[in-house]
C-alpha cells in the first residue's frame, strides 16, 4: 500500500473496507495475468465491475489539486459503501491511464433501489401476451425468436423496499439487478458524491471532475466482445446477442429486439428504437402512396397537353421568351424547356393534390397510432407510474444547482427545485426554430423538387457514412496510439475506454436527424411524392447503422428512463398542422394545377380537348420597345414582342401589364383552394383524433388488472408478516379479522 496518508483515510472507513484493500492489492501478479481478458469481475473472480473511471498522471500546475480531489473524491466513494479497486498505469496497455473500478455491493445497491423506486418483480405475470393475428404470420419472415424478442418472462412488480427483501423474486443477489439497474445506481452516486470545498462552495458530482479533467473518463463496461459470446464466469453477452440479431446489416428486413435493447441500454435509448422503427413502419404507406403518384405522373407525361405544345416546334418553338435577366440573358424560345416541362409534370399533376391531403391524414394518424403505441410502451416497460413517482427522483444534480427557485410539492410536501416558465420559453422557441426553420422553399415547384431531391438523398446517404466512418475512425487512432505495451493485458475496461463516448448529446442529435427528416416529408411532401419512399430507405439503413455504432463503437451509456420521446413529441404536433398549410400553399401557389383548373371550367374554348392553347392563355405579351435602358440585350432582334409567365393585359391595352382579369380568378381560385383544404383535412384530423383513443383498451384493462394483482400480492405479503408478528394461528386471526370488519360494517350502517 504504502502511503501513509492513504493508510489513515482507510483506516476511518473501518476494518472491513480495510481487509477488501488489503487483499485487492496483494493479489499476485500472476493471477491477474490469468484473468481473461473480457472479465468483467475485480481481481477475486466474484465482486462485478458495476462503473470504471480512469485518469493519467498530470505534470501540470494543478496536478496536485486533481489529486487531491480524486482521493477525497474516492473516499467518500468508499463512506457510501462502494468498493474499490485501482489498476496501476504500469499495468495499463499505454503504460500512463490510471483505472479505478467500482462495485456496488448488496447493501449498497437494495438502498439506492428504495431511494430510486426502481421496480422489481414479485410475481410472474400470469396475463398472457398478446395473441398473434393472421397477419403475424404473413410476417414470420421478419419476426425475431421469440427467446430474443422476450429475453425475460413478465412480471408484476412493485417498487423495491429492503425491509421487504423476502417479497421479491431474488434467487441470487449477484443476478437479481440487471446491469443496467447496476450502472444507474453507482452514476446515481457518482453524481451526488462531494469531492471538497472551493472558493467557499461544496463541490460534487464525477460531470464536474470530468469537465476539469480530474478524471478523464466513467463508463460502465459492456458485457464482453460484440463478436463471440461470453465465457464463464462472466454473465450473458447481451451485446453479442444484440449485435447478431440487431445490428447486422443484413437483418434489414427484421423487427428489432426491443426489451433487449431496453434491458441493455435503459428506457431512453430504447423509447428513440422504438420511435424510429414505429416511424419506419407508418412511412411504408406514405410511401407506396408517394409512389403511386409518380407512377402516374410518369405514366400520363407522354399524353399532358401543356408539355406537348411546349415541346411542338409549331407552338413552342414559335413562341419567343423574355430574357431571365438582364443585359446578359438573351431572348429564349419555349421549346428549349421541353425536357424540363416534362420533368415537371411528374411531381406536378393531378395526383399532387391527392397526396397533399392524403399526407394531412396520414400525419395525423401516424401521432395518434404513435401515443396508442407510447402508452402500450409504458405498460410493457413498467413506466405507467413512471412521471408521478420518479421524476423527482432522476433530477440531474446539475439541474438541481442551477435552478434558484424552489416549489412545494403537492404530493411529497417537500420543497424542491423548480424552473419558472419565463426561463423555459426560450428553450423551448430554440428547439422548435431549430427543426422548423431548417430548408427555405424555392420560388418554383421544380425548385423545390430539386431541392428535397438533393436533401433526401445526397444529404442522408453522406450522413449515415459520417455517422458510421467517423466513430469508426476514432477508435482506430485511438488505439493505435494506445498499444504501446503489447505484452500487458489489454482488458476489459482498457477496450471500452479505447471507445468512443456517446455523450449526453448523443440522442439529441439522432432525434434531431430524425424530426428534421419528418419535417421534410411533411411540410413539402407535396412537391415530392418520392420524399417518403427516400425518408423510408434512409431509416432502414439508419436503424442499422444505429444500432452497429452503438454496439460496436461506443462505451456503453448510463442506463437512464423514460417514458415518452418528449418535448419531440411537441414539435411533431406543432410541425403536422403547420404541414397542412405549407402543402396547402405549395399546391396553390408553386404547383400549376389551379391556373390549369381555372383555364380548364372557365376560359377553354375548345370542348373536345379543353386544355389545348393553355401555354398560349398563361403567357402574357412584352413589347420589346418597352424595357428600360440597359436592360434588354444589347443586339438587334427581327421581332418586336417577347412572352413571359403571368396574367397581365398586352402592350395594345389602355390597360397594358396591368394585372387582367383572370389574373383575380387564378388568384381566388387559389384562395379557395387553400382554405377549403385546411379544413377538410383539419376536420378529419380532428375525427380521427376523437376516434382514437389515446390508450388501447386492452392496454387499460392489463393495467387495471396488474394494479389489482400487485395490490392482492402485497395485501397477502403484509397480512402473512402480520400473522407471524402476532403469533396466532390462521383460523383464530381470520376470525379476529372478520369480527373487526362486522364492527365496521355495523359502524357504517348506523351511520
Amino acid at each position: 500500500m504504502g502511503d501513509p496518508d492513504l493508510l489513515e483515510v482507510l483506516a476511518e472507513e473501518g476494518e472491513k473496507v480495510n481487509k477488501h484493500i488489503d487483499y485487492s492489492f496483494q493479489m499476485s501478479e500472476f493471477q491477474k495475468n490469468q484473468q481473461s481478458k473480457d472479465s468483467i469481475f475485480f481481481r477475486d473472480g466474484i465482486r462485478q465491475i458495476d462503473f470504471v473511471l480512469s485518469y493519467v498522471d498530470d505534470v501540470k500546475k494543478d496536478a496536485e489539486l486533481k489529486a487531491e480531489r480524486r482521493k477525497e473524491f474516492e473516499t467518500n466513494l468508499r463512506k457510501t459503501g462502494l468498493e474499490l479497486e485501482i489498476e496501476d498505469k504500469r499495468d495499463s496497455e499505454d503504460g500512463r491511464t490510471y483505472f479505478v473500478k467500482i462495485h456496488a455491493p448488496w447493501e449498497v445497491l437494495v438502498t439506492y433501489a428504495e431511494v430510486l423506486g426502481i421496480k422489481m418483480p414479485i410475481k410472474e405475470s400470469d396475463i398472457p401476451r398478446p395473441k398473434h393475428t393472421p397477419i403475424s404470420y404473413v410476417l414470420g419472415p421478419v419476426r425475431l425468436p421469440l427467446s430474443v424478442k422476450y429475453p425475460h418472462p413478465e412480471y408484476f412488480t412493485a417498487q423495491f423496499s429492503r425491509h421487504r427483501q423476502e417479497l421479491f423474486l431474488i434467487e441470487d443477489q449477484a443476478t437479481f439487478f440487471p446491469s443496467s439497474s447496476r450502472n444507474r445506481i453507482v452514476y446515481y452516486i457518482l453524481s451526488r458524491c462531494p469531492f471538497g470545498i472551493e472558493d467557499g462552495k461544496k463541490r460534487f458530482g464525477i460531470e464536474r471532475l470530468l469537465n476539469s479533467n480530474t478524471y478523464s473518463s466513467a463508463y460502465p463496461l459492456h458485457d464482453g466482445q460484440y463478436w463471440k459470446p461470453s465465457e464463464p464466469p462472466n454473465p450473458t453477452n447481451e451485446r453479442y446477442t444484440l449485435h447478431q440479431n440487431w445490428a447486422r446489416f443484413s437483418y434489414f428486413y427484421k423487427e428489432q429486439p426491443l426489451d433487449l435493447i431496453k434491458n441493455y441500454y435503459g428506457e431512453k435509448i430504447g423509447i428513440y428504437f422504438v420511435f424510429l422503427g414505429f416511424y419506419t413502419e407508418m412511412l411504408f404507406f406514405a410511401a407506396v402512396v408517394g409512389l403511386a403518384c409518380f407512377i402516374y405522373g410518369l405514366l400520363s407525361m407522354e399524353h399532358n397537353t401543356s408539355s406537348t405544345e411546349i415541346c411542338d416546334p409549331e407552338i413552342g418553338g414559335q413562341m419567343i421568351m423574355c430574357p431571365l435577366c438582364d443585359q446578359v440573358c438573351d431572348y429564349w424560345r419555349l421549346n428549349s424547356t421541353c425536357l424540363a416541362s416534362k420533368f415537371s409534370h411528374l411531381f406536378d399533376n393531378e395526383s399532387t393534390v391527392f397526396f397533399a391531403i392524403f399526407m394531412g391524414i396520414w400525419v395525423t394518424l401516424f401521432l395518434e397510432f404513435w401515443k396508442q403505441r407510447q402508452a402500450r410502451l409504458e405498460y410493457e416497460w413498467d413506466l405507467v407510474d413512471f412521471e408521478e413517482e420518479q421524476q423527482q427522483l432522476q433530477l440531474r444534480p446539475e439541474f438541481e444547482a442551477m435552478c434558484k427557485h424552489r416549489k412545494l410539492n403537492a404530493v411529497t410536501k417537500e420543497m424542491e427545485p423548480y424552473m419558472p416558465l419565463y426561463t423555459r420559453i426560450p428553450w423551448y422557441f430554440l428547439s422548435g426554430a431549430t427543426v422548423t426553420l431548417w430548408c427555405d422553399p424555392g420560388g418554383c415547384l421544380i425548385e423545390l423538387t430539386t431541392q428535397l431531391t438533393i436533401i433526401m438523398t445526397g444529404k442522408q446517404i453522406f450522413g449515415n457514412i459520417k455517422e458510421a466512418i467517423y466513430p469508426l475512425a476514432l477508435n482506430w487512432w485511438r488505439r493505435r496510439k494506445a498499444r504501446t505495451n503489447s505484452e500487458k493485458l489489454y482488458s476489459r475496461w482498457e477496450q471500452d475506454h479505447d471507445l468512443e463516448s456517446f455523450g449526453p448529446l448523443g440522442l439529441f442529435y439522432e432525434y434531431l436527424e430524425t424530426v428534421t427528416q419528418f419535417g421534410f416529408v411533411t411540410l413539402f411532401v407535396a412537391s415530392f411524392p418520392l420524399a417518403p419512399l427516400l425518408a423510408l430507405i434512409n431509416n432502414i439503413v439508419e436503424i442499422r447503422v444505429d444500432a452497429w455504432k452503438l454496439t460496436t463503437q461506443y462505451r456503453r451509456t448510463v442506463a437512464s428512463k423514460a417514458h415518452s420521446i418528449g418535448v419531440w413529441q411537441d414539435i411533431l404536433y406543432g410541425m403536422a398542422v403547420l404541414s397542412v398549410a405549407t402543402n396547402a400553399f405549395i399546391v396553390a401557389f408553386t404547383s400549376d394545377i389551379i391556373p390549369r383548373l381555372v383555364y380548364y371550367y372557365a376560359y377553354s374554348t375548345n370542348a373536345t380537348q379543353p386544355m389545348t392553347g393553355y401555354v398560349n392563355n398563361s403567357l402574357s405579351v412584352f413589347l420589346i420597345a418597352d424595357f428600360p435602358n440597359h436592360t434588354a440585350p444589347s443586339e438587334k432582334r427581327d421581332f418586336i414582342t417577347c412572352r413571359y409567365r403571368d396574367y397581365r393585359y398586352p402592350p395594345d391595352d389602355e390597360n397594358k401589364y396591368f394585372h387582367n382579369m383572370q389574373f383575380w380568378h387564378v388568384l381566388a381560385a387559389k384562395m379557395t383552394f387553400i382554405i377549403v383544404m385546411e379544413h377538410v383535412v383539419f376536420l378529419v384530423k380532428f375525427l380521427l383524433a376523437w376516434m382514437i383513443p389515446d390508450v388501447p383498451k386492452d392496454v387499460v384493462e392489463r393495467i387495471k388488472r396488474e394494479k389489482l394483482m400487485t395490490i392482492k400480492i402485497l395485501h397477502d405479503f403484509e397480512l402473512n408478516k402480520l400473522k407471524e408478528n402476532l403469533g396466532i394461528n390462521s383460523n383464530e386471526f381470520a376470525k379476529h379479522v372478520m369480527i373487526e370488519e362486522n364492527k365496521a360494517q355495523l359502524a357504517k350502517s348506523t351511520l
